[in-house]
């Protein structure tokens, strides 16, 4: 009797031992087993428990350092690279998307074939064989099977068969994703993508881990592991980017006073799960200045004092959502009069089907509030004129004034009309003086219209103004001109000097007593005196300077 009882013992223990021989979904892909709260709170949708068996003999598992990873792939290493558009509100989608990064050299070709780039030398040299896998030659050989008649090794490592949607046989990679004690088993090519709903996920970081297998004739081989971090939250995820005219750096969170910064909300929302939210914006610009409420993203602010202020931005978003079951109720006695009265405390009593869910968001910034350089304008161009004309360098004053802190630098990009094509770009440093009015020159090559970009900055901010320059062809003619006219008025003023020398000697001449001869030295005296009378008649001017003119402003 005692022997029955041992031969059925070891029956059952016989019968078990396959059962506890078997690998587990969570023994390969994680390193530890998920508590059963958790497989139980975070059912996902189409998505297995990892407490199924997993098929070892068709898809082998190696542990991290098994020598064999090192020539899973031929050719060299395979990367495998997970990303997700996380973090997620809770209640939207969040999907995952795994590249495979191909040696160097190997792409992978129309039909799913991995194939050597033509032309490409990798370590080994430039390859004879044109292919890395040619899987196309193992389904025309029948490896595959078609899509009646598959092979018993078409299948996932849970035991399920393939999908055969169109285009099956150009995936060759099997991926396995695995989180929150759960699995989801994929066929694809270099890329996967899968996605899962967050209604029921617990909130936080959450682990997902990816295994990737290659076909290799009638068994799969593993090739990559990865796994990456995502966020679940029930707070909106929220950024504000602030942008403002003359601002020199907008990255340092230090703006100018008396300019309106702008404030552009972006709120991350892949799924677009809060497209049909009603969203409003709560603003809080640290100023005294109030609260500010608005339905649009993009809003402006003006700060008219100088020093720190406290940014602070509530987003609220009423998201469509399930109504929450009505609360039990004690029965309500019998009215003796009145069912009409008794059809309205029955309607009254439907639960309104378009309830809400209020979700928010918070962002929370520092800035600084400077001085700056608020106006910049280009009053007046003239043509510097030179002696002998270069039409291969044309020269230019720009007289410029601004508004704000004295610059101390100015730049100018001279490009094409259309302000895209720079051709020469000058910066400088500058002193200016309280009435911010400095005179610029500049050299244009060659006549033409181009595009003038000038700035003024200081250390905080710049202002930039832009205008339209005409260099006119230069006349051939102007400088024999010039000569000319030059030569006629030096000879007219020595003909007048002449003809007026001439009428005073003569005149002189007339009142001249005929018994008076003084000698020629007299002569010459009364000859000079007279010169130098006629001189200083015409050239006045030459021998005095004008105390009311002022000095020309710098140029730079």
């Amino acid at each position: 009797m005692e022997c029955s009882y041992c031969f059925l013992g070891f029956l059952f223990l016989a019968a078990g031992l396959p059962r506890d021989a078997a690998k587990r979904f969570h023994e390969v892909l994680s390193d530890k087993k998920p508590s059963a709260y958790m497989r139980d709170y975070n059912q996902l949708n189409g998505w297995s428990s990892d407490e199924n068996d997993w098929n070892e003999k068709l898809y082998p598992v190696w542990k991290r350092g098994d020598s064999r990873w090192k020539n899973c792939w031929k050719g060299g290493h395979l990367q495998a690279v997970l990303t997700s558009d996380s973090p997620a509100l809770v209640g939207s989608n969040i999907t995952f998307v795994v590249n495979l990064v191909f040696p160097r050299c190997q792409k992978e070709d129309a039909s799913g074939n991995i194939v050597y780039e033509k032309n490409c030398r990798n370590d080994t040299g430039l390859s004879p064989d044109p292919y890395v896998y040619n899987w196309t030659a193992w389904t025309e050989d029948g490896d595959w099977g078609d899509g009646t008649h598959q092979g018993h090794h078409n299948v996932f490592p849970d035991g399920k068969p393939f999908p055969y949607p169109p285009g099956w046989k150009k995936c060759n990679f099997v991926y396995v994703f695995h989180t929150l004690g759960q699995y989801f088993q994929k066929l694809g090519q270099s890329s996967a993508r899968v996605s899962i709903n967050t209604a029921n996920v617990t909130l936080g970081p959450q682990l997902m881990e990816v295994a990737v297998y290659r076909r290799h004739h009638r068994a799969f081989v593993p090739i990559a592991r990865v796994k990456d971090l995502y966020v679940v939250t029930d707070q909106i995820p929220v950024f504000v980017t602030m942008s403002q005219k003359n601002d020199r750096n907008s990255s340092d969170d230090t703006f100018l006073r008396d300019l309106p910064i702008i404030f552009n909300v972006l709120i991350h929302d892949p799924s677009h799960f809060l497209n049909e939210s009603a969203i409003k914006y709560k603003w809080n610009f640290g100023d005294n200045t109030g609260l500010f409420v608005s339905n649009n993203h993009i809003s402006n602010h003006t700060y008219v004092l100088n020093g720190t202020f406290s940014l602070n931005l509530t987003v609220q978003a009423a998201v469509p959502g399930p109504c929450p079951s009505p609360s039990p109720r004690p029965p309500k006695p019998t009215p003796s009069l009145g069912p009409a009265d008794d059809n309205s405390l029955e309607l009254s009593e439907i639960p309104d089907e378009r309830c809400q869910i209020y979700r928010y968001g918070y962002f929370k910034a520092t800035i600084t509030i400077v001085e700056g350089i608020l106006e910049v304008n280009i009053v007046q161009m003239t043509d510097v004129l030179m002696p002998v004309p270069q039409p291969e360098n044309s020269l230019m004053d720009f007289v410029v004034t601004c508004q704000g802190t004295n610059p101390t630098e100015v730049c100018t990009i001279i490009s094409d009309p259309t302000c895209q094509l720079a051709q020469n770009s000058v910066c400088e440093p500058v002193d200016v003086d309280n009435n911010c009015l400095l005179t610029v020159r500049r050299a244009f090559r060659g006549t033409g219209t181009y595009c003038l970009n000038l700035t003024l900055a200081d250390a905080t901010s710049l202002g930039l103004t832009s205008t339209l320059v005409s260099v006119p062809v230069p006349d051939p003619a102007f400088p024999l001109r010039v000569v000319n006219g030059a030569l006629i008025s030096v000879s007219c003023l020595v003909i007048l000097v002449i003809v007026v020398t001439l009428m005073v000697y003569r005149k002189h001449k007339e009142y001249k007593p005929v018994d008076y001869s003084p000698g020629k030295v007299a002569k010459g005296k009364v000859l000079n005196a007279l010169f130098n009378q006629a001189k200083a008649t015409f050239f006045r001017g030459s021998q005095e300077k004008d105390p009311l003119l002022k000095n020309q402003q710098g140029i730079v």
